[in-house]
């Protein structure tokens, strides 16, 4: 998913489990790269030590929530 979360993606991830925990993962992901590439960046300054540390609290409430989400839904058949 390279585009940000549409409204209609909302709207579908409220009534599909499925779909919620892949839109979840793909912004998971996101999150992480722009982390990496901002904790590489040439010049950190005091604003990107803000973000990186906003950028990792959002990165640890979205990996619980996609935890209880699996714990929720069981295990998966293979």
């Amino acid at each position: 998913m390279s585009e940000l979360v549409t409204e209609k993606d909302l709207v579908r991830a409220r009534g599909d489990a499925v779909f919620r925990q892949h839109l979840m993962t793909d912004n998971l992901e996101r999150l992480l790269d722009a982390l990496k590439r901002l904790r590489n960046a040439a010049d950190p300054g005091p604003e990107s030590a803000r973000q990186l540390r906003e950028g990792v609290d959002l990165a640890v409430v979205l990996a619980e929530r996609l935890q209880k989400s699996v714990h929720h839904r069981g295990p998966q058949a293979t």
